[in-house]
Protein backbone atom coordinates (compact mmCIF):
# COMPACT_ATOMS: atom_id res chain seq x y z
CA UNK A 1 0.00 0.00 0.00
CA UNK A 2 1.26 3.25 1.29
CA UNK A 3 4.94 2.29 2.33
CA UNK A 4 5.37 0.53 -1.72
CA UNK A 5 3.89 3.94 -3.07
CA UNK A 6 6.87 5.76 -1.39
CA UNK A 7 9.06 3.52 -2.15
CA UNK A 8 8.26 3.69 -5.80
CA UNK A 9 8.07 7.67 -5.84
CA UNK A 10 12.05 7.58 -4.11
CA UNK A 11 13.48 5.36 -6.77
CA UNK A 12 11.81 7.64 -9.41
CA UNK A 13 13.35 10.86 -8.29
CA UNK A 14 16.46 8.50 -7.65
CA UNK A 15 16.36 8.10 -11.63
CA UNK A 16 15.21 11.72 -12.10
CA UNK A 17 18.83 12.66 -10.12
CA UNK A 18 21.05 9.96 -12.15
CA UNK A 19 19.32 10.71 -15.40
CA UNK A 20 22.97 10.67 -17.99
CA UNK A 21 24.91 13.59 -18.27
CA UNK A 22 25.47 14.06 -21.95
CA UNK A 23 28.58 15.83 -23.69
CA UNK A 24 26.28 18.85 -24.91
CA UNK A 25 26.55 19.57 -21.04
CA UNK A 26 30.05 19.89 -20.75
CA UNK A 27 30.24 22.59 -23.65
CA UNK A 28 27.91 25.80 -23.86
CA UNK A 29 29.07 28.39 -26.42
CA UNK A 30 28.06 31.65 -26.32
CA UNK A 31 27.11 31.81 -29.93
CA UNK A 32 26.68 28.96 -33.02
CA UNK A 33 26.98 25.32 -32.45
CA UNK A 34 30.15 23.25 -30.95
CA UNK A 35 32.04 22.10 -33.68
CA UNK A 36 33.27 18.20 -33.94
CA UNK A 37 36.49 18.48 -32.35
CA UNK A 38 34.65 20.34 -29.32
CA UNK A 39 32.29 17.59 -29.20
CA UNK A 40 35.60 15.35 -28.82
CA UNK A 41 36.78 17.58 -26.33
CA UNK A 42 33.00 17.74 -24.21
CA UNK A 43 32.89 13.88 -24.80
CA UNK A 44 37.00 12.93 -22.98
CA UNK A 45 35.48 15.27 -19.87
CA UNK A 46 32.24 13.93 -19.68
CA UNK A 47 34.18 10.34 -19.93
CA UNK A 48 36.18 11.43 -16.97
CA UNK A 49 33.39 12.86 -15.02
CA UNK A 50 32.23 9.16 -15.40
CA UNK A 51 35.35 6.78 -14.52
CA UNK A 52 37.84 9.09 -12.49
CA UNK A 53 37.29 8.94 -9.01
CA UNK A 54 39.66 11.86 -8.44
CA UNK A 55 38.04 14.14 -11.02
CA UNK A 56 34.44 12.91 -11.13
CA UNK A 57 33.20 15.43 -8.10
CA UNK A 58 34.95 18.49 -9.34
CA UNK A 59 34.37 17.88 -12.65
CA UNK A 60 30.17 17.98 -11.97
CA UNK A 61 29.68 21.67 -12.03
CA UNK A 62 31.96 22.36 -14.85
CA UNK A 63 32.17 23.20 -18.28
CA UNK A 64 33.76 24.59 -21.04
CA UNK A 65 32.83 27.71 -23.76
CA UNK A 66 35.22 26.37 -26.68
CA UNK A 67 38.35 24.26 -27.77
CA UNK A 68 40.66 25.01 -30.56
CA UNK A 69 43.22 22.77 -32.33
CA UNK A 70 45.92 24.79 -33.00
CA UNK A 71 49.42 23.82 -34.50
CA UNK A 72 52.48 25.29 -33.04
CA UNK A 73 55.23 24.76 -35.34
CA UNK A 74 57.66 21.95 -35.95
CA UNK A 75 55.27 19.32 -35.50
CA UNK A 76 54.05 20.27 -32.20
CA UNK A 77 49.91 20.60 -31.94
CA UNK A 78 48.67 22.41 -28.50
CA UNK A 79 44.56 21.91 -27.70
CA UNK A 80 43.72 25.43 -25.94
CA UNK A 81 40.41 25.09 -24.28
CA UNK A 82 38.11 27.99 -22.79
CA UNK A 83 36.50 27.93 -19.97
CA UNK A 84 33.83 30.41 -18.54
CA UNK A 85 35.54 33.02 -16.60
CA UNK A 86 33.59 32.18 -12.99
CA UNK A 87 34.86 28.99 -13.61
CA UNK A 88 38.60 29.29 -13.52
CA UNK A 89 39.35 28.86 -10.45
CA UNK A 90 37.68 25.79 -9.90
CA UNK A 91 39.30 24.56 -13.08
CA UNK A 92 42.53 25.59 -11.42
CA UNK A 93 41.83 23.45 -8.88
CA UNK A 94 42.11 19.92 -10.81
CA UNK A 95 44.11 21.88 -13.63
CA UNK A 96 47.23 19.32 -13.29
CA UNK A 97 45.30 16.24 -12.86
CA UNK A 98 42.86 17.07 -15.39
CA UNK A 99 45.82 18.21 -18.07
CA UNK A 100 47.49 15.12 -17.52
CA UNK A 101 44.65 13.16 -18.24
CA UNK A 102 43.49 14.98 -21.15
CA UNK A 103 46.71 14.96 -22.93
CA UNK A 104 47.23 10.67 -22.43
CA UNK A 105 43.84 11.27 -24.19
CA UNK A 106 44.95 13.50 -27.07
CA UNK A 107 47.99 11.89 -27.33
CA UNK A 108 51.31 14.07 -27.49
CA UNK A 109 49.46 17.55 -27.60
CA UNK A 110 49.89 19.96 -24.82
CA UNK A 111 46.52 20.97 -23.38
CA UNK A 112 46.31 24.64 -21.91
CA UNK A 113 43.33 26.10 -20.54
CA UNK A 114 42.15 29.81 -20.79
CA UNK A 115 39.16 32.11 -19.20
CA UNK A 116 36.98 33.65 -21.66
CA UNK A 117 37.79 36.94 -21.12
CA UNK A 118 36.06 40.11 -22.83
CA UNK A 119 38.08 43.48 -23.85
CA UNK A 120 36.51 46.43 -23.71
CA UNK A 121 38.32 48.54 -25.71
CA UNK A 122 39.16 52.59 -25.11
CA UNK A 123 35.70 53.49 -26.86
CA UNK A 124 34.15 51.96 -24.03
CA UNK A 125 30.95 53.70 -22.92
CA UNK A 126 28.79 52.95 -19.54
CA UNK A 127 24.84 52.64 -19.96
CA UNK A 128 22.46 54.56 -16.89
CA UNK A 129 23.47 51.86 -14.59
CA UNK A 130 27.44 51.07 -14.64
CA UNK A 131 28.77 54.88 -14.49
CA UNK A 132 32.87 55.56 -13.63
CA UNK A 133 35.64 54.60 -15.95
CA UNK A 134 36.46 51.04 -17.78
CA UNK A 135 37.23 48.33 -15.61
CA UNK A 136 41.18 48.14 -16.12
CA UNK A 137 40.47 44.04 -15.91
CA UNK A 138 39.38 44.64 -19.13
CA UNK A 139 41.86 46.56 -21.16
CA UNK A 140 43.43 44.88 -23.74
CA UNK A 141 46.99 44.84 -21.90
CA UNK A 142 45.37 43.18 -18.58
CA UNK A 143 43.84 40.86 -20.47
CA UNK A 144 46.67 39.80 -22.82
CA UNK A 145 48.60 39.40 -19.12
CA UNK A 146 46.01 37.18 -17.65
CA UNK A 147 46.14 34.88 -20.99
CA UNK A 148 49.87 34.71 -19.71
CA UNK A 149 48.96 33.89 -16.68
CA UNK A 150 46.43 30.98 -17.73
CA UNK A 151 49.22 29.79 -19.97
CA UNK A 152 51.88 28.40 -17.59
CA UNK A 153 49.62 27.93 -14.23
CA UNK A 154 50.24 26.78 -12.12
CA UNK A 155 54.08 28.18 -12.83
CA UNK A 156 54.37 31.37 -11.76
CA UNK A 157 55.69 34.13 -13.61
CA UNK A 158 58.33 35.94 -11.35
CA UNK A 159 59.35 38.68 -13.89
CA UNK A 160 58.83 40.31 -17.27
CA UNK A 161 61.35 42.10 -20.01
CA UNK A 162 60.37 43.39 -22.72
CA UNK A 163 63.34 44.36 -25.54
CA UNK A 164 63.34 45.93 -29.13
CA UNK A 165 65.21 43.44 -31.61
CA UNK A 166 67.04 45.47 -34.41
CA UNK A 167 63.94 45.43 -36.72
CA UNK A 168 61.94 47.29 -34.08
CA UNK A 169 60.33 44.54 -33.32
CA UNK A 170 59.26 43.94 -29.99
CA UNK A 171 60.03 40.49 -28.12
CA UNK A 172 58.69 40.21 -24.49
CA UNK A 173 60.83 37.82 -22.28
CA UNK A 174 58.82 35.84 -19.28
CA UNK A 175 61.08 34.63 -16.39
CA UNK A 176 59.51 31.40 -14.49
CA UNK A 177 59.89 30.38 -11.33
CA UNK A 178 62.85 28.03 -11.78
CA UNK A 179 61.26 25.01 -9.31
CA UNK A 180 58.92 24.06 -11.75
CA UNK A 181 61.57 23.81 -14.67
CA UNK A 182 61.58 19.86 -14.55
CA UNK A 183 57.71 19.75 -15.12
CA UNK A 184 57.21 22.72 -17.96
CA UNK A 185 60.42 22.78 -19.66
CA UNK A 186 59.26 20.75 -22.56
CA UNK A 187 56.09 23.15 -22.99
CA UNK A 188 57.29 26.37 -23.07
CA UNK A 189 57.42 26.59 -26.66
CA UNK A 190 54.52 25.68 -27.03
CA UNK A 191 53.68 28.27 -24.48
CA UNK A 192 55.12 31.23 -26.76
CA UNK A 193 53.30 29.74 -29.91
CA UNK A 194 49.81 29.57 -28.01
CA UNK A 195 50.35 32.70 -26.74
CA UNK A 196 51.75 34.19 -30.46
CA UNK A 197 49.11 33.03 -31.50
CA UNK A 198 46.19 34.71 -29.09
CA UNK A 199 47.95 38.15 -28.81
CA UNK A 200 50.34 38.55 -31.67
CA UNK A 201 53.27 39.08 -29.50
CA UNK A 202 56.31 37.98 -29.59
CA UNK A 203 57.38 35.98 -25.89
CA UNK A 204 60.24 34.01 -24.75
CA UNK A 205 60.38 31.86 -21.51
CA UNK A 206 63.28 31.76 -19.62
CA UNK A 207 63.63 30.29 -15.86
CA UNK A 208 64.67 31.58 -12.65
Amino acid sequence: GCRTLVYHRRLQIKSIIQQPITMASKIRKSSGEADEFELSVAQELLNLEMTSTELKASLRDLYITAAKDVDCGGGRKAIIIYVPFKLLKSFNKIQQRLVRELEKKFSGRHVILIAQRTILGKSFARNQKTKGPRPRSRTLTHVQDAILDDIVYPTEIVGKRTRVKTDGKRIMKVYLDGKDQPNVEGKIETFAAVYGKLTNKQVSFVFQ
